[in-house]
């Protein structure tokens, strides 16, 4: 990765004067509306894509008065991308995690650990950039606050598939599919650590990117 992408956000140009912006718009609507119609549960894939809904209003209500970098708008695509073809099936049946499984004899199927690690590695960044360049917090706090975050968020969507899980789904078997555990009593918790280990190696890397490249500019 070029250190020169982890910069400021760019100058707020309209939105179809930004073919990497439509471009990724283009892409997620087709497979989001792909995967809806699609899937085999119609109420997961909802419940799922309550928060996905939440950000893209977000994203879009915000365009035109904080603008992230493209490297951010990259990592939150790719984000997007993974949480909506989870959000297909239900995590313990995804296909990719069944084949993962399958080729390389795992005891369950890790694609929602994979989403998990993406929350925590892929929107730290961004989290960081509205931090520094929204709210203008002191650069030490602007890297150290979306670890934070992201451990705080994770907790609280922990907290939240429970209450969807027993009042939706009234605790039975469907309720326990949409958790995901697949029968693994520290799954809650694992799932927040990978989540807090993928904000601090994106935060470790994104403070490594800067430091090499005000020393490139000062050499």
């Amino acid at each position: 990765m070029n250190v020169t992408i982890l910069t400021k956000p760019q100058a707020k140009k309209p939105f179809f004067r930004k073919p990497l912006h439509m471009a990724f718009a283009g892409v997620f609507a087709v497979f989001w509306a792909y995967t809806g119609l699609t899937t085999p549960d119609l109420m997961n894939w909802l419940l799922e894509n309550t928060l996905t809904l939440s950000l893209i209003i977000f994203l879009v209500a915000f365009y035109n008065i904080f603008r992230f970098s493209d490297a951010s708008y990259t990592l939150i695509f790719l984000f997007l991308m993974l949480h909506v073809y989870g959000s297909q099936y239900q995590y313990p049946d995804n296909p990719l995690g069944e084949w993962l499984k399958d080729t390389y004899k795992l005891s369950r199927n890790h694609y929602d650990r994979f989403v998990h690690l993406g929350f925590g590695l892929l929107l730290a960044y961004p989290m960081h950039e509205v931090l520094a360049y929204g709210f203008k917090v002191k650069r030490f706090i602007s890297y150290l606050m979306p670890i934070e975050i992201v451990l705080s968020l994770s907790a609280l969507y922990e907290l939240l598939e429970w209450i969807v899980a027993d009042l939706v789904f009234k605790g039975d078997q469907q309720g326990m599919a949409y958790l995901g555990a697949q029968g693994d009593v520290w799954d809650a918790q694992k799932d927040i650590g990978l989540a807090f280990a993928g904000a601090v190696v994106a935060m470790s890397m994104a403070l490594l990117l800067r430091r090499k490249g005000q020393q490139k500019r000062h050499a």
